[in-house]
């Protein structure tokens, strides 16, 4: 009970928002990318891309704005090159997204070794008049950076995209039908590579909120499978966006809480805390998708225009 009560829960609800906003970005790419019917294994690598991307651009710029602005371009460079192999080249799209993961963790290692031991331009938080001053209410939701309410607001605009817009609805039937949707004059591998770019934009910022906000540092490999976290989000949320929020939430309270608990010196090996996020989310994940919502019909099927 006193390893419990010095934890502060109000600074853990906080923590939690900051610690989910990466993985929640990086998901809601993917979610749109798989609605597309295509699979990309390479989230991880873009991250890590966005990652080093964003860190070196906002510390040659003092801007941490120009750094995320970098990180999405870069995440959606590498998400480019894996829709000219699955889109033009046709390449198996798990191998492609496997190789393009392994690149991007050697790509940035070899251009993050002039940043190690840095501190990055801070990242400026979004104090909101009044509402930061409410209590408890406003220190864990109107006190963060922008970040944080564009992860919130993407998760809305996703929501709203897939399920009331005809382009979230011609999105849906490319993945769920490519053949239909290309006989019905749809631009499937146009539409899909839109929906690539988009994927690793959002991965890269999800890597660039890691090195500049969540640990604003660099280090080689920092993020440490949160792109393959990602990935098991989407489908354990049954590829709907509201469920992807609630597993990001999830990760990233579990996450907090064994870092805090690890600080107040619970009498557990620090790796079995260190593994208790993966674990804990992944069981409840797949509680959550108990209802067999189906994938898109079409997910990892390549696609030739010929048919």
């Amino acid at each position: 009970m006193m390893i419990l009560s010095s934890i502060d829960p109000v600074l853990l609800l906080a923590s939690l928002m900051v610690a989910s906003t990466p993985i929640l970005l990086a998901a809601l790419g993917e979610l749109v990318v798989e609605r597309a019917g295509v699979l990309n294994l390479g989230v991880e690598g873009m991250m890590i891309t966005g990652a080093i991307c964003g860190f070196a651009m906002a510390v040659n710029t003092g801007s941490p704005l120009v750094g995320f602005i970098a990180a999405a371009a870069g995440g959606a460079v590498l998400a480019l090159l894996f829709a000219l192999l699955t889109q033009f080249a046709l390449a198996n799209q798990v191998a492609s997204g496997l190789a393009l993961t392994l690149f991007g963790l050697g790509l940035s290692s070899l251009l993050g070794q002039g940043y190690v031991g840095i501190k990055p331009p801070p990242t400026a938080r979004l104090d909101l008049p009044i509402l930061s001053d409410l209590p408890l209410v406003g220190r864990v939701l109107f006190s963060h950076d922008l970040m944080v309410y564009f992860a919130l607001a993407l998760v809305a605009l996703v929501w709203a995209l897939l399920k009331y817009t005809r382009a979230g609805l011609i999105l849906r039937a490319v993945g769920e039908n490519h053949e239909a949707a290309h006989a019905l004059g749809y631009k499937v591998v146009r539409i899909r590579i839109l929906a690539i770019l988009f994927g690793g934009a959002c991965a890269g910022l999800g890597g660039a909120y890691l090195s500049l906000v969540r640990v604003p540092q660099w280090t080689e490999g920092m993020t440490s499978g949160a792109g393959w976290i990602a990935l098991a989000l989407v489908v354990f949320a049954s590829w709907k966006a509201g469920r992807v929020l609630l597993g990001a939430w999830l990760f990233g309270g579990v996450s907090v809480l064994q870092l805090n608990l690890q600080a107040a010196g619970l009498a557990i090996p620090v790796e079995y805390l260190s593994m208790s996020p993966y674990l804990i989310t992944i069981l409840v994940l797949v509680i959550m998708s108990a209802d067999k919502s189906r994938a898109p019909a079409s997910l990892g099927r390549i696609f030739h225009a010929s048919q």
